[in-house]
């Protein structure tokens, strides 16, 4: 499976639905009547498209939009979410993380409390990076997992977020306001800013 298969499959379960957990149950069905060895592939893909969002400067982004309350863990789960949104947007959102401001999706949430956001709206989608591994592990008679075929493939994973670009302050108002016009905008921040 290579970059553009990833996308289009990516892509269709959300043409399917836009409910994240009947995404899933798609993608996993679509997986699983895969080689095993383009199961690996999806993920292989799926960590690569982490890879330039993997950022501090993405990482505030989504600070800004949830109020300050973006920890490394939220910060890994929006990740997903964010390539589930499709190559176009992840692809605009890359060459600027203020770029966020034109995703529908985070638009929708603008002016509200987290409280009322629904579940299937929140900017994170941590399941997706374990669908791969779920329809690996229904393949008949596979005694291995998909981190053991990975790692036979010489890939090293990781499970944090490891940004290698410059950090920055995402609670200083000043910097956000440089960096983040648009998001600053639409999500004024409430909680844990500093002049």
């Amino acid at each position: 499976m290579d970059e553009a298969e990833f996308w289009t499959l990516l892509e269709r379960s959300a043409e399917e639905t836009t409910d994240p957990d009947y995404r899933l149950t798609w993608l996993t069905h679509h997986l699983s009547r895969l080689s095993l060895a383009h199961i690996a592939d999806f993920q292989l893909n799926l960590e690569a498209a982490r890879r330039p969002i993997d950022t501090y400067a993405m990482w505030g982004a989504a600070n800004q939009i949830l109020d300050g309350l973006c920890s490394s863990d939220t910060f890994w789960y929006f990740q997903p979410w964010l390539i589930g949104q499709g190559q176009r947007l992840w692809h605009h959102v890359t060459q600027n993380p203020d770029n966020l401001a034109d995703l529908p999706a985070v638009r929708v949430l603008a002016g509200r409390s987290h409280d009322e956001w629904a579940d299937a709206e929140w900017p994170q989608w941590e399941e997706l990076a374990y669908v791969a591994a779920d329809a690996y592990g229904r393949a008949p008679g596979q005694s291995d997992g998909l981190h053991e075929a990975l790692d036979a493939r010489g890939h090293r994973a990781y499970a944090d977020p490891e940004p290698n670009d410059q950090p920055w302050d995402s609670d200083s108002l000043t910097e956000i306001a440089q960096r983040l016009p648009r998001l600053a905008r639409l999500f004024p921040r409430r909680q844990y800013v500093t002049p």
